[in-house]
């Protein structure tokens, strides 16, 4: 056994005082240096004060007990191993703490010397292991890697700094960003870095989801609930438990369904579809959406106690044309993993080639990236990707036709000429009714029989191609 050290810390946490000096004593002979508190409020304080290396707790306590104790430091993100004392009747409980809790061990009372030097003599290296790998993810990050993240960027490195701040804790995050910028890499990221790491990691896109489906999905059902469930069903929540639940497309969240979800996350427990009874569950979420919610709450197709319950840490993602310094480093990972995927070759990029990627704009973000490069190593297969191996139309914008707009407003009427999409005549008629309304999209969505919520889609889509074609008239 090795010898231990003296500057090696033990926090004794126990209210019985005969109990905790002769634990106490035990330590101090086993040669670590060792602090001692009657209870977890005690216990807190002397954390807080300076860091220790292990902690051996009693579960039944006054004020604060070992459970609560454990919980409190397991939610702040603390991974100090921790070692729960057990009386006679209590090992079932321990062993449920050690696996909920991500306890350590346990040890039965009264601590055998033997035994004890054994659990602190590995406590001690699992918090050494924790320590090194907390150092490499650093490195890592430094060189431009943070779990499947990749970017050496300034807004990049700030993000992996701030997710390596939030990691530790189970406070919800809310992720922003374009589509196609990473935003489920960043969740993942969050994940693998928490103690949730070895749970599960369940992800949720909610605008993918229809809306008769979206709670069954989320909560699960019982047999018999709805026509068509045959058995019961675990819902997302419940796959999740003590791991991670990503919700991405928050923003897409039906408004009715959302009170739904703001109970389970406040309550921490669901019930199944056609149940009678409520499941109590430990899931942090992590929400993206590449909306702004706060025009969705003004618009109220989103409620704004729930969107503050999700937002209590924010990450933005800037998009890729705001950040090409990430681009060579990027494709450089995307190429490894396609080699990979294809059992190609490809070694390097052509300076010309990587120039035109340069100037292109990435209205697609990573996403894109990811398909220009696959294009280009299926026409390259091996050494180096050169220009010609790059579509030919790649980063040449389409230019616009010089006619005037297909369809031609005029007082209240519309005329459009035959050969034109009917999307232009429904964009024409929406946008002259809103017009007509003042904006009031309420009383706009009434005219057209649609509902406010699809109303909104249609407007925020006719943003995203006026900037789709603004893009294409700048670069042509």
């Amino acid at each position: 056994m090795v010898p231990a050290s003296t500057s090696s810390r033990v926090l004794v946490v126990d209210d019985d005082p005969q109990d905790r000096q002769r634990l106490a004593d035990i330590i101090a002979d086993l040669g670590y240096f060792c602090e001692t508190a009657p209870d977890g409020e005690a216990a807190l304080e002397r954390l807080t004060a300076a860091p220790f290396d292990v902690i051996i707790s009693d579960l039944m306590m006054p004020k604060m007990d070992g459970f609560e104790l454990l919980r409190t430091l397991f939610d702040r993100g603390d991974m100090t191993p921790a070692i729960v004392l057990t009386g006679a009747g209590s090992i079932d409980q321990a062993i449920s703490i050690v696996h909920d809790l991500r306890a350590f061990w346990f040890l039965e009372k009264p601590a055998r010397p033997a035994v004890l030097a054994t659990l602190l003599e590995r406590a001690m290296q699992h918090k050494s292991l924790v320590k090194e790998t907390e150092r490499l993810h650093r490195q890592l990050s430094q060189r431009g890697y943070l779990a499947d993240l990749v970017g050496t960027s300034q807004p990049m490195r700030e993000i992996f700094s701030l997710i390596q701040q939030i990691a530790p804790s189970s406070a919800s995050v809310l992720i922003t960003g374009e589509s196609g910028t990473g935003k489920e890499l960043v969740a993942s990221a969050i994940h693998k870095l928490s103690p949730r790491a070895s749970r599960p990691f369940v992800a949720v896109n909610c605008a993918a989801l229809p809306e008769s489906l979206i709670e069954s999905e989320l909560f699960g059902h019982e047999k018999g609930a709805f026509t068509g469930a045959v058995g019961r069903r675990a819902g997302c929540f419940e796959q999740a438990h003590q791991g991670t639940l990503f919700l991405d497309e928050i923003g897409d969240m039906p408004l009715a369904m959302q009170p739904r979800l703001l109970r389970a996350l406040q309550e921490a427990t669901i019930r199944r579809l056609g149940a009678t009874s409520e499941i109590a569950v430990d899931v942090r979420v992590l929400a993206a959406t590449n909306k702004s919610l706060a025009e969705l709450i003004q618009s109220k197709l989103f409620r704004e106690d729930l969107f503050y319950r999700l937002n209590v840490f924010q990450i933005a993602i800037p998009p890729l044309r705001d950040r090409k310094d990430d681009i060579l480093p990027l494709a450089e990972a995307i190429i490894r993993d396609l080699n990979t995927k294809y059992d190609f070759r490809v070694t390097d990029i052509h300076p010309a080639a990587l120039e035109r990627l340069h100037e292109h704009s990435w209205p697609g973000n990573v996403r894109e990236l990811r398909n220009v490069l696959e294009r280009a190593l299926i026409a390259a297969r091996e050494g180096t990707l050169l220009p010609a191996h790059l579509a030919r139309n790649f980063g040449i914008a389409t230019p616009l036709p010089l006619a005037a707009e297909p369809a031609v407003t005029s007082g209240n009427s519309i005329s459009m000429e035959a050969g034109h999409p009917l999307s232009e005549l429904e964009k024409a008629y929406i946008q002259l009714t809103l017009k007509s309304t003042g904006n009031n999209k309420k009383r706009a969505a009434q005219i057209l029989g649609i509902s406010l919520r699809t109303l909104h889609s249609r407007v925020t889509e006719f943003a995203a191609e006026e900037e789709l074609k603004r893009e294409s008239a700048s670069g042509a």
